[in-house]
């Protein structure tokens, strides 16, 4: 005797216009039926024949949907862990790490992994529910082998030709909550494309491609649920096609994925380009600079190391275009009474000079000081050198700091050496005493053609003793 299952009927659409492609693989109709009075499973366990003997009213063309959590079991992946709950907890958070081939992010104690099966999701599908205390879960090993495994027996056992999905609860990203995702298939087609499809106002579809076998998973969960011990549902009213695909299907591969690089990829090579992505940009557009976006750079530029725990790097910016023009003019004179004491052609000059017309352009000038209070006073003048040596490679390390920082912010940059060789016309235009000392200029826009790759940054940089 078998008592008839209680039903869940989607409701019923009324698509005349719907094309023979959608409706190979569309019902208008679909029963979701739980499977009950199916046993704890535990390893060794038959599950196929507890699941012939409890739905025997299974029909050809059905679906039967099964939670990844009894696969595992019967299939023995349940791990011996301690029953303490710190010491459990520190042995699932290891079975974790061993299942990741990839860790993508890490929130709190969470870690979001791409597991040995390719899936990418939480903790890599290990899991501590609905087993026994001294007991873990891990993911089946294959389970589109486990899927296809279950059809073979259902078929022997009843004489149907049936689907089955195995399913594991996912977090999606952006989104709120938890839902049932297919992780193996077998015998049901896992993707719907529509590409080159045209809905009834005439519009080509060219991209859309629905996930089938992950919304029966979710649409089986309403029925199976996490606490009402029902791990199998069956899908009823699809029209099946079996064109060999299997979840494996599902994972997107690397290359056509826009997010595959996890947070902490993202992150860890962001850190590595960082600093190569600093280029010399000595073209802007005139696209305005976020005043935001330059104090941050600043900030940023302002943590570098400096002797004494002393603060000896500031940053004028100049952001009077008079003062700047003022600035920049006093300094052209002085490079040219300069060049004019080295018998240099007016020719010459002229062309020299015209090398800093990028600050008078730039979007942005910011100039960098050292100003070197708190700095040791010795009796020898080795000592002293080796002092003002420190402070000026703190204020190096300062000014590389904004260019990396402004690079981040997606900034152009150039560092010019000219105030440096007029620091008394500078001090004097600013009003600044002479222990501001100058360390160059810095142009700042948005690049008028963004920068190419970087070369092989070492050459005969690096020697190695």
């Amino acid at each position: 005797m078998w008592t008839r299952p209680r039903r869940w009927r989607a409701p019923r659409w009324n698509c005349p216009e719907w094309s023979l492609t959608e409706s190979e693989h569309w019902a208008e109709k679909l029963e979701i039926l739980p499977v009950e009075g199916l046993p704890e499973f535990r390893p060794g366990d038959d599950l196929t024949g507890a699941i012939a003997a409890a739905a025997r009213w299974l029909r050809s063309g059905d679906v039967v949907v099964v939670t990844s959590k009894v696969v595992s079991k019967i299939e023995g992946r349940l791990m011996r862990v301690p029953t303490d709950p710190e010491e459990r907890d520190a042995a699932r958070r290891k079975l974790v790490e061993q299942e990741a081939v990839r860790v993508l992010a890490r929130f709190n104690r969470t870690l979001i992994t791409q597991n040995r099966i390719g899936i990418v999701q939480a903790a890599s599908g290990v899991d501590g529910s609905n087993v026994e205390g001294n007991e873990i879960a891990l993911l089946p090993t294959d389970p589109d082998a486990s899927a296809l495994a279950l059809r073979n027996g259902l078929r022997e056992r009843l004489g149907v030709e049936v689907a089955v999905v195995i399913t594991d609860t996912m977090g999606r990203a952006w989104r709120v909550g938890q839902t049932d995702a297919a992780i193996g298939s077998s015998g049901l087609k896992v993707l719907h494309s529509y590409e080159g499809a045209v809905d009834k106002q005439g519009n080509e579809l060219l991209v859309t491609e629905i996930a089938v076998a992950d919304e029966i998973a979710a649409a089986a969960d309403l029925v199976k649920g996490k606490l009402r011990a029902t791990p199998v549902a069956v899908v009823r009213g699809m029209s099946l096609v079996d064109d060999g695909s299997t979840a494996r299907n599902l994972v997107r591969p690397v290359e056509e994925d826009l997010f595959r690089l996890g947070a902490n990829e993202a992150i860890a090579q962001g850190r590595r380009e960082a600093v190569p992505a600093r280029r010399s940009v000595r073209s802007f557009s005139d696209e305005p600079v976020d005043p935001a976006a330059l104090r941050r750079a600043v900030g940023s530029a302002l943590t570098a190391p400096a002797p004494h725990h002393t603060h000896p790097v500031r940053f004028v910016w100049l952001r009077d275009h008079g003062l700047r023009t003022k600035l920049l003019e006093a300094m052209r004179e002085a490079w040219r009474a300069d060049l004019r004491g080295d018998e240099f052609t007016g020719e010459q000059i002229a062309k020299r000079v015209s090398r800093g017309d990028i600050l008078f352009t730039a979007p942005e000038v910011v100039l960098p000081f050292l100003v070197p209070d708190g700095a040791h006073t010795y009796p020898d003048e080795r000592r002293n050198d080796c002092e003002r040596t420190m402070f000026t490679v703190a204020g190096g390390a300062a000014v590389q700091g904004l260019l990396v920082a402004l690079a981040a912010e997606e900034l152009g940059s150039c560092w010019i050496g000219s105030t440096i060789f007029a620091a008394d016309p500078v001090r004097e235009v600013l009003g600044l005493d002479a222990s501001w000392q100058p360390l160059g200029a810095v142009a700042i826009g948005h690049p008028a053609v963004a920068p190419g790759p970087r070369g092989e940054p070492f050459g005969e940089g690096l020697v190695e003793l």
